[in-house]
């Protein structure tokens, strides 16, 4: 039996998502004030949308080549890297609630989409 060799897909899928916060969210750190006095953001839907549209790009490139496991697990350590690094200066430090959630949404998102899309592939 042959061994897939890794290679630099995990290193891709891990850095994919870093970079796609970076470009997407992670330049916009200020809220709206709206003139009723509400507060709203930092981030506005477009902004998530591009993000996400770029993942399922890379989870779809992974998933389609049978590698399940990197597609979920990078990718989800990539986003919950760059989700730290981003909100760890949050005073609260209710950021790490925040993150916890952005790393179970994403490894469950990203397992039923690899599970999905290799099925549909094969």
């Amino acid at each position: 039996m042959r061994q897939k060799s890794l290679g630099l897909a995990p290193c891709l899928l891990f850095l994919i998502p870093v970079a796609a916060w970076a470009a997407w969210l992670g330049w916009d750190q200020h809220r709206d004030v709206q003139p009723d006095g509400s507060v709203t953001g930092p981030y506005e839907a477009w902004q998530v949308i591009g993000l996400v549209l770029t993942l399922l790009a890379s989870v779809y490139w992974a998933a389609s080549r049978g590698r399940i496991a990197e597609a979920v697990f990078a990718t989800t350590a990539g986003l919950t890297a760059a989700v730290y690094y981003d909100w760890s200066d949050d005073g609260s430090g209710l950021f790490m609630v925040g993150v916890g959630m952005v790393m179970m949404a994403s490894l469950v998102t990203t397992f039923a989409l690899s599970t999905l899309i290799a099925s549909v592939k094969r």
